[in-house]
């Protein structure tokens, strides 16, 4: 029933920046919760950033604070992900992921709907 459609992903050099997307239908998207979350080659998916549904708290992995902004535009159902200042380390593949109540916004096991991830590689 809820789509998650995340686009803005590619290769760009250490430095760079990169804004990803993600479009949600089959839900009352103002109601939902929306969480970035990313997962390397042989590591756990680990969270990156979430929105309220409200959009007045957003919180962040230690790792990104100061270099990702997120973001939420209920009228086109779309929340962005703003990625500055890009290290190798953010080499990972990134969801967006949506829940109405997460328990724990920062677990990923909390959130029901899922995108189906679009790939962010940095290269040296």
């Amino acid at each position: 029933q809820v789509q998650l459609v995340e686009s803005g992903g590619g290769l760009v050099q250490a430095g760079g920046s990169l804004r990803l997307s993600c479009a949600a239908s089959g839900l009352t998207f103002g109601a939902y919760t929306m969480g970035w979350f990313r997962q390397a080659p042989g590591k756990e998916r680990e969270f990156v950033a979430a929105i309220t549904w409200t959009g007045d708290k957003i919180y962040y992995a230690d790792s990104v604070k100061g270099r990702f902004t997120l973001s939420r535009d209920n009228a086109k159902n779309t929340v962005f992900l703003q990625m500055n200042s890009l290290k190798p380390e953010d080499t990972a593949v990134y969801y967006c992921a949506a829940d109405r109540w997460p328990v724990n916004l920062r677990d990923p096991t909390a959130y029901d709907a899922w995108g189906q991830g679009t790939q962010v590689t940095v290269s040296s």
